[in-house]
């Protein structure tokens, strides 16, 4: 009787360790990370963001102004991909949290926007009013305060 009472308690422990164990996993080196740098490096212009996030949608704003296309991830629309589930298990349905996690070590925060140019990490309302992004794409400047 006392193994059969121990068994959830030996399985919930078991459970847990996998997950701790997974999330020890998104160092620089996680699947996550090599995403992020991969996709900084494939793209001009690169916004990391979330579909309902104002700020995102100020920042993706700038770039329509601006006749700019960036490559957008939406974090809060990915589904992980079958290499990663197999990597982690089913405990996560999505990457986007752990995405974020990596943009943390890479970028030095986790929130979004997050936004590359170039390989560049930017600030891109303060980028767009100051003129450094024009200058960052190489297009003539039509700075706005309105944004």
């Amino acid at each position: 009787m006392a193994t059969r009472m121990r068994l959830p308690s030996i399985l919930a422990t078991a459970a847990t360790l996998a997950v701790l164990a997974a999330s020890l996993s998104w160092a620089s080196g996680s699947p996550e990370a090599t995403f992020v740098k991969k996709t900084i490096s494939s793209h001009k212009i690169v916004i990391f963001s979330k579909s309902y996030c104002p700020y995102c949608k100020k920042a993706k704003g700038v770039f329509k102004e601006l006749n700019q296309t960036p490559h957008v991830v939406e974090l809060d629309q990915r589904i992980m991909t079958r290499e990663l589930k197999k990597m982690v298990g089913p405990v996560f349905a999505e990457d986007g949290q752990n995405i974020q996690d990596a943009m943390s070590e890479i970028a030095g925060r986790r929130t979004v926007p997050q936004v590359f140019i170039d390989g560049k990490h930017i600030d891109t309302v303060e980028a767009y009013q100051s003129g450094e992004l024009a200058k960052l794409l190489g297009i003539a400047s039509e700075q706005k305060d309105d944004l």
